[in-house]
């Protein structure tokens, strides 16, 4: 006679395990979104760099975080 269990002992459930790696995602995408929305922080036009003023470079400075963070995030949850 066989006998099933409603849950394999040697199955976890998947959220569980990935919680951790989960939550670093959530702070590096929130860390994108923090700053670029929190526009008092860059609203200004010192630190020039190259000429540019810091309110641009800035911006432009987030465009390459942001892509390199994404990359992180999407090789992080690849299976």
């Amino acid at each position: 006679m066989m006998h099933f269990s409603s849950q394999p002992t040697h199955a976890r459930p998947r959220r569980s395990q990935h919680r951790g790696i989960w939550t670093v995602i959530a702070v590096l995408l929130a860390a994108v979104l923090v700053g670029t929305l929190w526009v008092p922080f860059y609203n200004r036009t010192t630190p020039a760099w190259g000429g540019w003023p810091f309110f641009y470079w800035y911006q432009l400075l987030w465009v390459i975080v942001g892509a390199v963070l994404t990359a992180v995030v999407y090789f992080a949850t690849e299976d």
